[in-house]
Order: structure tokens, then sequence, then C-alpha cells
């Protein structure tokens, strides 16, 4: 913040006399050394002017009122300097004056510049209000947005006054095509961009946001889960390599809890509680909303969890890196003869679609269990989940009227 004080100082001029012998009065500002003055629109006589005290005498009819208005000038100015310090580290005597005055504050930057900043102010609250991995993925669309500037228009930044939609679409392209990402990933990256873009509307750098009527591509949004009788193969399946039946009990733990990787690795024995049903559940905070999630452990989990529990000290499971489960598991599918592109998370969507909505848990309940910050969220994953419950249980009835017409 800048810590230069305003001086502020109210001058008369004595060659502006005019015809009634009256001088105007200019306020006179001082800020980093630099000064401006304007004219507030009043008159004193010279004789009536306390140039030390900063007041008209009370020999003048209209003192209180002069002397009112010029406290109300100075009012104005700190709170002009206030805002400022509030909105932005950088900002001038003429920025003071203009926000005083009711203009609005245009100031020039580049948006990877802006950027920049807008990363550093957001690196102070790691671990406050953003995880460092949430932190990482801004500065990855930062570095992209950097790429893209040089390809597009062979320079090193672009400036945020110029920024328009068409900007935002080429940028876009540019994703697709050089950094080969899919629509998700594209959809993702345009989002974090235009977080700072907005903050640098509220700083004043731009009139409005040159993006406003953005709308995402659409993305197709299929989960991929394992059947009943999948998970049931899966877990009957013996193998003879330890390290492939450990990832493959690890893989079913989360599949009747929900938990991801993270939660699933750092799962401690602490986190295991006797709930108020008197049954024991998960607590713990999720890695990616930080919100507290509480999954009642069901008997096949807890049969997983006491099968390792001498195996470890502190943590609920043995530990294993997220990229050799995920190696081992395409391994474990194919001995399984499961005709699916099994990852660890899968396994969450398994317990939210297979475990819970196919036996009939309400999707809000879904939700929670899932630690979703939203059912939207939740909605718009597994809504095709559902539907296609549906879709099963009319085949089933349909299929039971035919017989029953029939006579069976």
């Amino acid at each position: 913040m800048n810590q230069n004080k305003l001086s502020i100082r109210f001058v008369i001029s004595k060659a502006k006399m005019n015809q009634r012998g009256l001088c105007p009065i200019s306020c006179r500002i001082t800020f980093e050394k630099k000064r401006l003055a304007f004219a507030t629109g009043l008159f004193v006589n010279l004789d009536y002017w306390n140039a030390k005290r900063q007041i008209v005498l009370s020999k003048d009819l209209e003192s209180k009122s002069k002397n009112g208005q010029m406290s109300l000038i100075c009012q104005k100015l700190n709170n002009a300097l206030l805002s400022l310090e509030l909105a932005s580290d950088d900002y001038s005597i003429n920025d003071i004056f203009d926000r005083y005055a009711g203009k609005i504050v245009k100031k020039e930057d580049n948006v990877v510049n802006y950027f920049r900043r807008f990363l550093a102010k957001k690196s102070q609250l790691i671990d406050k209000d953003i995880k460092e991995a949430t932190w990482r993925k801004f500065e990855y669309v930062c570095n992209d947005l950097e790429a893209f500037i040089f390809s597009e228009y062979k320079k090193k930044d672009f400036p945020l006054n110029k920024l328009n939609p068409q900007f935002l679409a080429d940028f876009e392209h540019y994703l697709k095509t050089v950094k080969d990402q899919k629509q998700v990933t594209v959809n993702k990256a345009v989002q974090r961009l235009r977080k700072p873009i907005k903050v640098a509307v509220a700083e004043g750098y731009l009139d409005k946001d040159p993006f406003a009527q953005h709308k995402p591509g659409r993305v197709r949004k299929e989960v991929v889960f394992l059947s009943t009788d999948e998970l049931k193969l899966l877990e009957e399946h013996q193998f003879a390599q330890p390290r492939l039946e450990l990832v493959k009990d690890l893989f079913v733990f989360c599949c009747y809890t929900g938990l991801a990787y993270h939660e699933m690795a750092n799962l401690k024995k602490e986190h295991i509680v006797k709930g108020f049903d008197g049954n024991e559940w998960i607590q713990m905070k999720r890695e990616k909303t930080s919100k507290i999630i509480s999954v009642p452990l069901l008997p096949k989990a807890k049969v997983l969890l006491d099968k390792y529990d001498n195996e470890t000290e502190g943590f609920a499971l043995p530990k294993f890196s997220n990229q050799k489960i995920n190696s081992y598991l395409k391994e474990i599918a194919g001995i399984a003869g499961i005709n699916k592109p099994i990852s660890h998370h899968m396994a969450r969507k398994t317990f939210a679609s297979t475990v819970l909505l196919y036996n009939d848990v309400p999707m809000e309940i879904v939700s929670e269990l899932l630690g979703h910050s939203s059912i939207k969220i939740t909605q718009e994953y597994y809504g095709k989940v559902v539907q296609k419950r549906v879709s099963e249980e009319m085949t089933r009835l349909m299929d039971k009227n035919k017989q029953l017409d029939k006579g069976w």
C-alpha cells in the first residue's frame, strides 16, 4: 500500500481578484512530490482570509458556508485516497483527483503482468483460503496465456484495455490445437482467466468485463463406473501377486466409501469415529473443497480396514502412490476380465452410482456423502445415472406386465 501522505491546502490568487474585490480560493493537493491545483468555486475578500488557519474569518457573512464547503472538499479527497488504497497499490495524484471528481479512474496495464500480480496476492492466501494445488492451476493458465500471446501477436504481453471476445476465442483455439486440451480443460482455463479480469474491472483497469457474454463450450459428461456384477467380480477375484491384491483392496474400499485418492491416502485411525447412531463413521476434511465429509463405514469397507489394521502405524490403510495404483488397476482389469478403463477415481463414481443411486439413495444424500460443494455438481454428473436406473426399472416393469398378460 502507498504510504505517502496526501497534503491538502487552500490558497487564494491575488492576481485573479474580480471587480468585487474577491479572490478565488483554489485547492492544492500534493502527493508523491507532485502537485495539482483546482478551483473550488469559492471567493473571499483578501482581508477575511487566514492562510495559517486555513479558514474564512467570521467577518465574511458567508464564512460558515465557505468553511463548511472547504471541510467537505478535504473529506472527499481523503475518502478518494482511502478507496484507492483499498483497491490498488498503484495510483497517482491524478487518480486521486479523478476519484474525488467522480470520474472513472482508468488505469493501464497488460494482461499477463496483471495476472502475475494477481497470482502474487493469491499466493499469500495459500493454506488460508486456497490450496497450493488450486493456485498452481491458475499459474498454469497464466503460463499458457503468455505463450499464446507470443505465438499470436509476437509480443510478450497484451494491453488489458484491448481485450475483446475474439481474443478469448483465439485463446481457446490455441489451447485446443497447440496445447491439445479437451473442452472440459479449456473451459476450466477460461474460468480461471476470467477471475483476474473481473478483479481488474473492480479496480478500474477496465470499464466492463470484455468476456461477459462468453459461454463455455459444451462438454459431454459421461460417468464410467463398475456395475454391480463387475464390482462383485473384482471383489471375489483373488490375485496371486500381493501388490495387485493390495491395490484391488484399496480400490474396493473406495467403492464403498467414495473417498478420493488424497482422502484415502491421508485416512487415519482417528478419522474413524462413533456416530450419533452408534455406528462407525469416517469424518475428515475433503482435500479439494475443504468441506467436512461424514461417510458411514459400510461392512465391506470395515472388513478391509480390519484386514490391514496391524500393517499401518497411525494411518488406516497402507500407503501407495496414485500413479502406481492407476497403473496396476489396468493390469487388474485385464486379469479380472473387466473391459473398462479403470482408474482410482472410478471407485468414487462407483460408490455414487452402483452403491448409492442404484440402491435408491436420494441425490441430496449422495451429494453430501461425496462432499460436493453444491448439489448442482452431483446432479450435473449423476443425473443420467438416475435416468438409466429409472429406464431399467421401467423395462423390468414392462417385462413383468407382459408375463402377466400371457398368464404366466
